[in-house]
């Protein structure tokens, strides 16, 4: 496989940087994005590309490497809920006999509202796009997906060495610092895999959410990893996540992870992106012994703040529905197909 260019979990203006042909691939997309980012967030046009860079594929904030921590840094509390969870998954049936895994399933996304400086909200002003996701993953760490929403295909996966994603109009991107899992795969559809990146958890103490009554653990992306996923334009400052697990149930029901980037080039005032998405994690169901979660919805808050806008920050707000089909363990053909990168 060749050096793929780094690839910015920002929704940037990729059609722009597509139409420059291949040079513009090789360089880093930051400049172009500082550009036009008030034309592509507030551009109709753009609306399913935003929906797709940020809704699409994101990474979960902390790598599988970073899961090494000393059992006696690790809160009792944290291992109490934990082991809560895996009993009322039962996902330790799964343990020693699963390969991988295989689902398919439907999104439902939209751009709900843009909130500028004035305080007015423009409402509801994108047309929701409907698509569909198949995912495959071995590991926390080997995964690939395929999602096509309004025509659009983007494909992401990693080989436990390189995570990277392709889109039609800006081709194969590598991401930058280390291999993550694949935030979909942890929203209640792979109990194990949850189980093992909240292990070095932060216990948070209560609180209720949607009616529910939960215990909540935190996650923080190292100074290492924020640095390995920075550079010279862009510095990635913070990347942490809260896990809502139910008192009653025991089950992980809510996810809200939030980054925040500092962008600034040469001779131009730094701007502040900060990203927070939230995703509502229901329907759990029985397959194979498991309880898997077959639904939920996610809604992402965009604001964008700085110097340079001198009315104040632009906010803008994503949500996606979506629901799982099928899912299916042991997958004879997967190990093959997973390997393979662009």
């Amino acid at each position: 496989m060749g050096r793929l260019a780094p690839l910015t979990e920002e929704p940037i203006n990729e059609e722009e940087d597509g139409r420059n042909g291949s040079k513009s691939k090789g360089r880093h997309t930051w400049r172009n994005w500082i550009k036009t980012h008030f034309s592509l967030v507030f551009n109709k046009k753009s609306d399913l590309k935003i929906l797709l860079s940020v809704l699409g594929c994101p990474l979960f904030p902390v790598s599988v490497v970073q899961l090494n921590q000393p059992l006696n840094e690790v809160s009792s509390s944290a291992q109490y809920i934990l082991q809560h969870f895996t009993a009322a998954t039962g996902c330790r049936n799964l343990e020693g006999r699963v390969k991988n895994v295989f689902a398919t399933g439907k999104v439902t996304m939209s751009m709900v509202d843009e909130l500028g400086s004035s305080g007015s909200a423009a409402g509801p002003n994108g047309i929701s796009q409907k698509g569909c996701f198949v995912m495959w993953q071995m590991v926390p760490d080997k995964w690939l997906i395929e999602l096509v929403v309004g025509g659009h295909k983007v494909v992401a996966g990693s080989d436990g060495s390189v995570a990277w994603r392709h889109t039609p109009w800006l081709g194969s991107h590598a991401a930058k610092g280390g291999v993550r899992p694949l935030r979909r795969a942890l929203q209640g559809l792979d109990p194990l895999a949850i189980s093992a990146v909240f292990s070095p958890a932060q216990y948070m103490g209560e609180n209720r959410i949607n009616g529910i009554d939960c215990f909540v653990l935190k996650l923080s992306a190292d100074q290492t990893d924020l640095v390995d996923r920075s550079d010279n334009t862009a510095e990635m400052i913070k990347h942490v996540i809260f896990g809502y697990f139910s008192q009653r149930s025991g089950l992980l029901v809510y996810l809200q992870d939030s980054y925040l980037t500092r962008i600034q080039s040469p001779g131009s005032y730094p701007m502040y992106w900060e990203t927070t998405m939230s995703t509502k994690i229901e329907d759990y169901r029985t397959v194979e012994g498991v309880m898997i979660a077959h639904a939920g919805k996610s809604t992402a808050i965009i604001t964008r703040f700085g110097d340079n806008l001198k009315e104040g920050p632009a906010i803008t707000r994503l949500e996606e529905t979506w629901s799982i089909d099928d899912i299916a363990y042991n997958v004879t053909w997967l190990i093959h197909g997973l390997l393979h990168t662009p």
